[in-house]
């Protein structure tokens, strides 16, 4: 704990509107106690939402630091497939948006003159 950043529930209570600018700032906690013992932790939204999302992905992929060593490993040696090859080998068609041309029919430039003359 920090001491500069460690109130009293009291003390806090004085200078809520003042903590709630301030953990906005990022990188910010207060640390609130009662008889002088730790009892909460103010910090943003942001920063509480990051701290959820990071405990989750911990959940999920406990070896997460071994994987992407591993990962690492595997794209360094080519030991890896794009995902191109990967949709096309599970049955995918991309389509080619790079060469792909529109073309107008003939209604589109029928509707196309007649909102000019309008």
């Amino acid at each position: 704990m920090n001491s500069k950043n460690t109130l009293s529930i009291t003390e806090a209570r004085k200078k809520i509107f003042n903590i709630a600018d301030d953990v906005q700032k990022g990188n910010n906690y207060y640390f609130l106690t009662e008889r002088g013992r730790a009892k909460a932790v103010i910090m943003s939204v942001d920063e509480f939402d990051s701290w959820q999302e990071t405990m989750e992905v911990i959940k999920d992929f406990p070896n997460l630091k071994k994987d992407m060593k591993e990962a690492q490993k595997d794209y360094k040696s080519g030991n890896y497939i794009t995902l191109e090859k990967l949709l096309a080998k599970e049955g995918f068609v991309l389509a080619d948006k790079g060469k792909k041309e529109y073309v107008q029919n003939s209604n589109t430039k029928k509707r196309a003159k007649r909102s000019e003359k309008n």
